[in-house]
């Protein structure tokens, strides 16, 4: 396997672009490869940023791939209630599948992404704070972040345009994708009924009782404010009931946990036989990571918080740190309950 080699995911944004540079600045032989979604600009894009940059590209068609492994789970998290995040989905089983597969064909031994984190000796790492992208990367799998390395991981998006413009790459002052890249219109809710049935219309519980009717568990998820005020508070989604087709509404104070459990457990150092310390984040923010107690059984953890955590909510991803070190991602399977 070729050391010097690396297969770089090329979208034909801004920060593959300068990761390719980097790379080949380093002295990396660099290899571009697209993953092909039915999205013929974003291929033309990564066409002309290949071109400009002198790279190989190779395009892989993953369409069926993404169906089964993030779009059908996708719409099944979201009608039993839960909150998925289908980048985090997507990178272990088909983004980095993908590009080891095709550094394993090239016989290069690295991969590489323009994602904001940091690697070290295998290892994983928080970006710099501005725009940490360590908490997607949760979920990749031990040995694809063996080969990983991420040439942004030092800088800031800022930095990185201002890199783009010095390299004098065309695409320095191209917009950020923020969409979920195969619902580029936003509109999720569309997406998911033209590929299943929608929950019906049912009611919103305060206390165990109706205050007002929703149009769709699918419509919510958990911390999201709803509407108007109850009994002059503000309310909040602190638990979705798929079996009742009930939301449950809670004060803000409601929405805080110390005691979050996570299942499907992706460790990224050997797991623990005794209860660790770690910090923990339950969703892609930057103000939440209190430290906690962590306590593994099987492919589950238990994690006691410190210091509350805000609206833990199922199907989203728990990241476990130790220091800014990546060690575990596990998917959180346990609803807010409010105790009567």
């Amino acid at each position: 396997m070729n050391d010097n080699r690396v297969v770089l995911g090329l979208s034909g944004g801004v920060d593959s672009a300068v990761a390719a540079n980097l790379l080949k600045q380093s002295g990396y032989e660099v290899f571009g490869c697209f993953l092909y979604i039915g999205d013929e600009a974003a291929r033309s894009d990564a066409v002309k940023a290949a071109e400009s940059l002198d790279v190989p590209l190779s395009v892989i068609d993953i369409r069926e791939q993404l169906e089964e492994n993030v779009c059908k789970p996708f719409t099944a998290c979201y009608l039993r209630g839960e909150t998925p995040n289908p980048c985090i989905m997507c990178n272990p089983t088909v983004k980095f599948k993908n590009l080891v597969e095709e550094a394993d064909r090239l016989d290069a031994k690295w991969v590489a992404t323009g994602h904001y984190a940091r690697t070290e000796d295998g290892k994983l790492f928080k970006g710099r704070p501005a725009n940490d992208q360590s908490y997607m990367l949760g979920r990749v799998r031990r040995s694809q972040v063996e080969r990983l390395l991420l040439p942004l991981g030092n800088y800031e998006k800022t930095e990185v345009r201002a890199l783009a413009e010095s390299f004098g790459l065309h695409v320095a002052h191209k917009p950020d994708s923020m969409e979920i890249c195969f619902i580029p219109d936003k509109d999720y809710i569309g997406w998911m009924s033209r590929r299943a049935a929608m929950p019906p219309a049912g009611n919103v519980t305060f206390r165990g009782k109706v205050i007002m009717p929703h149009p769709g568990i699918h419509h919510y998820t958990v911390g999201q404010r709803l509407p108007g005020l109850y009994e002059e508070r503000k309310i909040y989604v602190t638990a979705i009931d798929p079996e009742k087709n009930e939301i449950i509404a809670g004060l803000w104070e409601d929405l805080f946990r110390t005691e979050v459990h996570a299942g499907q457990v992706n460790w990224l150092i050997d797991r623990p036989t005794e209860p660790i310390r770690a910090s923990v984040r339950v969703r892609h923010t930057k103000w939440e990571n209190p430290n906690c107690t962590v306590t593994a059984d099987g492919d589950s953890v238990t994690i006691i918080c410190d210091d509350p955590v805000r609206a833990p909510a199922m199907g989203q991803s728990a990241v476990l740190y130790q220091d800014d070190r990546v060690i575990a991602s596990g998917y959180i399977d346990r609803p807010i309950v409010i105790e009567a």
